[in-house]
């Protein structure tokens, strides 16, 4: 009956895998799937856009003057989160800079909007206070950046899955208020205000929070930055990054969990990685999982702030067994090539190069060399893994890499499970797009690389000259990607062609998503929906 099970379940992952984008569809996760990839067949979208005349309003934008635009909703100051689509309803993070209501002052927190699909109109908000604890327990620079939510969310029937500015896990009820706070969590009117004020009176915009997991205290773990992972759900189980990472480059939990298991349903921990992957981190933990598939393996694959991608075997429930329990490493396949974590026999010190207290190691063509965590979610495509790997912008230009995995293996396959490697790439923050046999990535100097799917040859490259935090997007015979100044648009193909370059006022630093005929677009300040007028 087990293995039954377990085949019905791999059966159903991949036809839903193979249908997607075939016809209108949701988005309602990072990568639209399990399988993460920033591809769709949607149809019928726009080549390009007018975000409206400049208004100095809370909007800052004219939307009677805008084009093909179906609507244009006001964020906060910062997004980094990407917009999801689902059931009628778009779901994005962003933080609470610009929040228009007056029971909440702005605290350098986060917030979480539930819009209308069709209207952008506000359906319910759940407000997140900036982090009130010692800052010694985290990163001094963890939450306190005014980044607000930066995790996308994760929509499954009517549960929504995020991770909060305070490394918290929490589950929601898509209705939100408007029905009711059937719980088991409760206390909703004080979690959306800092600790020590009155609780806030809801109403039927506010959201239903149905459970939260506390991971800085409950694990612990010390994040740097911001805690950011999209949740993956498989079955009745929730798999999750924790952020953990570094203080004055140095891991500060060196056995603290990167990857943990929570049961969707209550919250409740059930297992975690070993620990060992925390000791190698560099500087931060910012990728998600994602499920690859084979005729009779399935695995969670993980890309991790050592550079490594990791293969984990799913968790499976053992009664009686240790709770939390400890997942099963299948392989780990380093994605730094030879060259970049040593020179000459020694180790290349990562802080030391970020810091300027050693000479720099350049390549030939004055590109800097060294160590780089994976950052982008790897993408799953049949028995292949596309990963790329960079590191935090602020540390400027080197060279990066993507790599072409194996799904299958054992052990370290750091030789025996590469494909292919890819070397003429910078430094990259982002998830691949995989189409027509394609793969499209973007590094964070402002190139787009194009490369067969098959082989890891170049096709072309495309300079937008502009820095790039977003991932490209594939949809509808076009290559969206966010930029600096806004949205670039690129012909899909192996011929190189732009299409548009739209100036959105500040940069995209989220990437889009399509869905139901639209393409749906975060700036720093706005979310644009962008969807070609009904035909009369």
């Amino acid at each position: 009956m087990k293995r039954l099970s377990f085949a019905l379940l791999l059966g159903v992952l991949l036809l839903a895998a193979s249908l997607r984008g075939a016809v209108a569809d949701d988005w309602p996760q990072w990568g639209g799937d399990q399988q993460r990839n920033m591809a769709t067949d949607e149809p019928g979208l726009p080549d390009d856009f007018h975000p409206g005349r400049k208004k100095r309003d809370r909007l800052g934008f004219d939307p009677a003057t805008a084009r093909n635009v179906r609507f244009v909703a006001r964020l906060g100051s910062e997004n980094y989160s990407s917009p999801v689509v689902a059931g009628g309803r778009v779901y994005i993070g962003t933080n609470d800079e610009e929040i228009d209501d007056e029971r909440f002052e702005p605290t350098r927190g986060g917030v979480l909007l539930c819009l209308d699909e069709r209207t952008g109109e506000l359906i319910w908000r759940l407000v997140v206070p900036r982090l009130e604890i010692d800052r010694s327990k985290v990163s001094e620079d963890f939450d306190d950046m005014n980044l607000g939510i930066c995790s996308t969310a994760t929509v499954e029937g009517n549960r929504v899955y995020i991770v909060t500015n305070r490394c918290e896990v929490v589950c929601l009820d898509v209705a939100g208020m408007a029905d009711g706070n059937a719980g088991p969590f409760t206390a909703e009117a004080s979690f959306s205000v800092p600790e020590g004020r009155d609780p806030v009176k809801l109403g039927p915009k506010d959201a239903d929070i149905v459970w939260r997991f506390d991971m800085l205290r409950d694990l612990p773990v010390f994040p740097h930055d911001a805690t950011n992972c999209s949740v993956l759900v498989v079955g009745d189980h929730l798999y999750v990054g924790t952020g953990n990472g570094v203080y004055d480059g140095k891991v500060v939990l060196p056995t603290a969990a990167s990857l943990v298991v929570l049961d969707k349903r209550t919250g409740r921990l059930l297992a975690r990685d070993d620990g060992t992957l925390s000791a190698d981190v560099f500087h931060g933990q910012w990728s998600s999982p994602a499920i690859a598939t084979t005729k009779d393996r399935m695995l969670v694959v993980y890309g991790g702030g050592d550079g490594f991608c990791h293969a984990f075997e799913p968790f499976k429930t053992r009664p009686g067994g240790p709770v939390p329990a400890i997942l099963a490493r299948a392989w780990k396949c380093d994605c730094n090539p030879p060259g970049y974590r040593s020179r000459g026999g020694e180790p290349i010190d990562y802080w030391a190069l970020v810091r300027g207290t050693v000479g720099k190691q350049l390549d030939s063509d004055g590109m800097l060399v060294s160590p780089n965590e994976v950052i982008g979610t790897p993408v799953v495509i049949g028995d292949r893994i596309y990963v790329g790997i960079g590191q935090d912008p602020v540390h400027g230009p080197g060279r990066g890499a993507l790599s072409c995995l194996a799904v299958d293996g054992r052990g370290d396959v750091s030789g025996t499970g590469v494909r292919w490697c890819y070397t003429g790439i910078g430094r990259s923050l982002s998830t691949v797009s995989v189409a027509g046999g394609l793969v499209y990535c973007a590094e964070h100097a402002g190139k787009v690389h194009c490369l067969d799917a098959e082989s890891g040859s170049l096709v072309w490259v495309h300079d937008t000259r502009e820095e790039i935090w977003s991932s490209t997007l594939v949809a509808d015979g076009k290559v969206f990607i966010g930029t600096r100044k806004g949205l670039t648009v690129l012909a899909a193909g192996r011929e190189r062609r732009l299409i548009a370059e739209i100036k959105l006022g500040t940069p995209v630093w989220s990437v889009p998503c399509a869905a139901n005929g639209t393409l749906f677009v975060a700036s720093q300040k706005n979310l644009w929906a962008v969807a070609r007028p009904p035909s009369r």
